[in-house]
């Protein structure tokens, strides 16, 4: 992320990531996600990244998904997720819920109903 916030360029190109993962850094990306319980997501990016997974999913066989397994698309998929957002009134994402309060109070309260279950 640049330092004033952004993951791409002007255009929407983030050619600067790395696509050709090794076995090193899957596993370490396997490991870090395995315990997380909900992804927390803008609303513009929340589109891409569903369509993505979703596509990873029915594709499990495509060189072109960065390398990643079946199972880790299930687990982006299955993973609840939370959405911030000032437009949108209902979730249009299966397994995805909307905030549009405060982003502190929000996130308070997702670690408050965590802590419960």
């Amino acid at each position: 992320m640049s330092i004033d916030g952004y993951i791409a360029g002007l255009n929407g190109e983030m050619d600067w990531m790395v696509w050709n993962w090794d076995d090193k850094l899957k596993n370490y990306v396997f490991e870090s996600t395995e315990p997380v319980d909900t992804i927390i997501l803008g609303r513009k990016m929340t589109d891409g990244f569903v369509s993505y997974w979703s596509d990873v999913m029915t594709k499990p066989d495509d060189p072109s998904s960065i390398d990643l397994s079946h199972a880790f698309a299930k687990k982006m998929l299955e993973t609840p997720k939370v959405v911030f957002t000032k437009t949108l009134k209902k979730s249009q994402w299966a397994n995805t819920d909307i905030a549009t309060g405060d982003l502190t109070d929000e996130i308070s309260n997702l670690k408050s109903m965590k802590g419960k279950t």
